[in-house]
């Protein structure tokens, strides 16, 4: 089991539905592809909840394809992380995920 180190979470009105583990943009959006992200939705939220977003930390959050350990991660068209190629650096991968679908733990 992961476990996470969250050292900062701040709140924004979730301009659509969010999911935990997965990244939101500056609007209270799920991020697309290459895009900055603010943190990592800390549970599901709905729209026009205030949503809890972890920004600073060692954070679990999905991955959306293989990541290697130590590598730089951005954001990828499903609000997950993957290794960067030319969006904006998320952060840095603690673990390595195998496959779409797992759960890392990143510091952002």
């Amino acid at each position: 089991m992961k476990t996470e180190k969250i050292l900062m979470v701040t709140t924004i009105l979730a301009a659509a539905a969010l999911a935990r583990f997965r990244l939101v943009d500056y609007s209270g959006n799920p991020t697309s592809a290459a895009e900055r992200a603010l943190g990592v939705a800390v549970t599901n939220f709905d729209t026009g909840e205030q949503a809890g977003v972890a920004v600073k930390g060692e954070v679990l959050v999905e991955a959306g394809g293989a990541i290697a350990v130590g590598a730089e991660v951005e954001s990828d068209a499903s609000s997950r992380v993957v290794t960067k190629n030319a969006g904006v650096v998320v952060g840095v991968a603690r673990d390595a995920a195998a496959a779409a679908g797992d759960i890392i733990r990143v510091l952002i």
